[in-house]
This record gives structure tokens, C-alpha cells and sequence, in this order.
């Protein structure tokens, strides 16, 4: 056994008073956290978070989890912690992630059920202290597009005029990002980190690198969701749901939801360009190339969301020219 989960277990036998019980892994993430499921004979099951602290830091998911706690949302309790060590031992709240469940038949109730939650902690969730999702990190990320996926993973090099227009794209993404009223963003708020749970769904998770960012982040995340697609009619429609839902409850004044549409589109295309450096870096630094089957999917978004924004014409060009071939996409 590593000399890490020998420690752990040490953890959950004392101070947490475990006894009687049987683990094994739940999940693994993008990061080097680790999930563990605890079986104990007639009770219920428990989940133990394991972030090696000298790579992650557990004290921004203690937080957020008060943080949305304290919204009415459903997120996992924290029963012990030992934040030194990088253990946290949490309410279990389920294996039925919505990337498992849903169907064409149940999208419109879990999907209507997770916008719910998001207004929810949009609505009543505090923004004090929160980092904010500004025009430096917005431009560090899709600055992966380039550093991660088009120069090391697909092997291209640009030309000036290439250079240049991914720079002018950059820009006006930033602009549209920081032109939308700012909320709490969860940042990953998608299918794999929503549970569909007998009691007050979904439950959330991952959501410890919460910012203070745009308000279509987290739907573009939810609707555009890298690991799994819907027909853009049926995604317009959720859409406005969301959208006459944020005007009633006083997210968004009318004036501004007429602008939800556009917002909505080239805020993920910002994620989408960051979704896929990330997935070429898990692949190239880190070995974790399971990712790398999700990135046509996120590009293809970008190339049908060029079809009504004609300012994305040029990234869609690029894509379709220059990535296409490498990739052997089916767009």
C-alpha cells in the first residue's frame, strides 16, 4: 500500500473514529485530488477527499462549501477535516452523475433543476472576497489554446496573421465576459459534477475554484457541456427558461437579457479554447489522456456558434483549415 493512503487510513481510524470499514476509489479528477468511498456495514457510505498538500490546498473547498451552504443548494457536508494533511471527510451524496443519467426524455427536468440551483446560488451566493474572473485570467486561459493544444499537442506553428487574429478573438472575448453582470461561478458546473440525488437535486461538487465572474459562465458550462451535446434548438429554448427566470427573480433587468443569446454564445467560446488546452495539457504534462476524445466535441461548438456570430468567422476558418486536418475531426 502507498505510504499516502497508509496515512490516510491512520486519519480515518483516529482522530475520525472509523472502524469496520471497507474503501475504495469513487473518482479522480483533472487535478491530483482523489475520491475514496467507505463502505461500513448497515450505515451509510462516506466519501474521503484526498489532496496531496504539497500539490493542492483543501481550504478554498472548506469555504466554498459554506459559501453554498448557505444558499440552499445541495453540497456534500464536511464531517472531519484535516485541511495539513489534505484530508476532508465528506457526506456521500451519490454516484448518479448527470453524465450517466440523462436522457432525451429527462433533460428538460434535470437540466431545469440544475438552472434552479444555479440561480439560486447566483442569486443569494456573497461575492465578498471572491477572486474575480478579470480580463488576466480570461486571456491566461485561452492562451492554453495556443500554449498547450495548437503548438506542442497538434505540432502547428503560426504565422503572423494567425497570431494575430487568435489575439483579436482574445480581445473580444475578454470584452464580452466582463460586459455581463458578475455573479458567483462555480467554473466546472457540468454534467460530471452534478448528482441526481432521491433529495434536494442535484447535488453540486468541484467547485472549490469558484470565482466572481459572468453571468453565463456557469450555463455555458451546464448547456455546452464538453461530455455531452444537445441540438442548438433545444439548448435555445433551455436558454430562455433560464433567462425569464434570472429577469423574474432580479439577476437581470430586461434590457440586459436581451443580450443573454450573445453572451451566452462567445462566453463558450472562451471556455471552449481553454476546455481544450486543458485537455491537451492533462494529456502532454500530466499522462491523463482520456480527455482528449471530449476535444472535437468542444470545438465543434465553436465552429456552430460562428455560423451566427460572424466576428468568430476567422477562429471557425482557422479551426476548420488548420486544426481540422491534424485532428481529423468530423465537423
Amino acid at each position: 500500500m502507498l505510504q499516502r493512503e497508509i496515512q490516510l487510513l491512520t486519519w480515518l481510524r483516529h482522530p475520525c473514529g472509523l472502524t469496520h470499514f471497507n474503501f475504495a476509489i469513487a473518482s479522480e479528477d483533472a487535478s491530483f485530488r482523489r475520491y475514496f468511498r467507505i463502505y461500513r456495514p448497515g450505515q451509510a457510505s462516506l466519501i474521503v477527499m484526498d489532496a496531496p498538500p504539497e500539490h493542492e490546498n483543501c481550504t478554498p473547498f472548506v469555504a466554498m462549501t459554506a459559501r453554498l451552504h448557505a444558499t440552499g443548494v445541495h453540497v456534500p457536508s464536511i464531517l472531519a477535516q484535516d485541511v495539513s494533511q489534505g484530508f476532508l471527510l465528506l457526506e456521500d451524496l451519490g454516484d448518479q452523475v448527470y453524465l450517466s443519467q440523462l436522457t432525451d426524455e429527462n433533460a428538460d427536468a434535470l437540466y431545469g433543476e440544475a438552472m434552479q440551483a444555479l440561480l439560486r446560488f447566483q442569486v443569494a451566493g456573497t461575492t465578498v472576497g471572491l477572486v474575480k474572473y478579470n480580463e488576466t485570467l480570461l486571456l491566461q486561459e485561452m492562451q492554453l489554446f495556443i500554449d498547450w493544444f495548437v503548438q506542442p499537442y497538434l505540432g502547428l506553428t503560426l504565422n503572423r496573421q494567425e497570431q494575430q487574429m487568435l489575439q483579436a478573438c482574445f480581445r473580444l472575448l475578454v470584452q464580452n465576459a466582463l460586459a455581463q453582470p458578475q455573479v458567483l461561478v462555480h467554473r466546472d458546473y457540468h454534467a460530471r459534477n452534478l448528482l441526481v440525488c432521491d433529495d434536494h437535486s442535484p447535488g453540486i461538487i468541484d467547485y472549490q475554484d469558484a470565482v466572481l465572474g459572468p453571468i453565463t459562465y456557469d450555463l455555458v458550462s451546464l448547456l455546452r457541456d464538453s461530455y455531452i451535446s444537445w441540438p442548438m434548438h433545444r439548448v435555445d429554448t433551455w436558454l430562455a427558461h433560464y433567462t425569464a427566470q434570472a429577469m423574474a427573480q432580479g439577476i437581470l433587468t430586461a434590457a440586459q437579457g436581451t443580450h443573454i443569446p450573445g453572451w451566452f454564445d462567445l462566453m463558450g467560446v472562451q471556455r471552449q479554447l481553454k476546455v481544450a488546452g486543458i485537455f491537451a495539457r492533462l494529456h502532454l504534462r500530466d499522462g491523463k489522456s482520456g480527455y482528449l476524445a471530449d476535444i472535437p466535441q468542444t470545438l465543434r461548438y465553436i465552429v456552430e456558434v460562428a455560423q451566427r456570430r460572424s466576428a468568430l468567422s476567422p477562429l471557425a476558418d482557422f479551426i476548420m483549415q488548420r486544426v481540422n486536418q491534424p485532428l481529423d475531426l468530423i465537423i
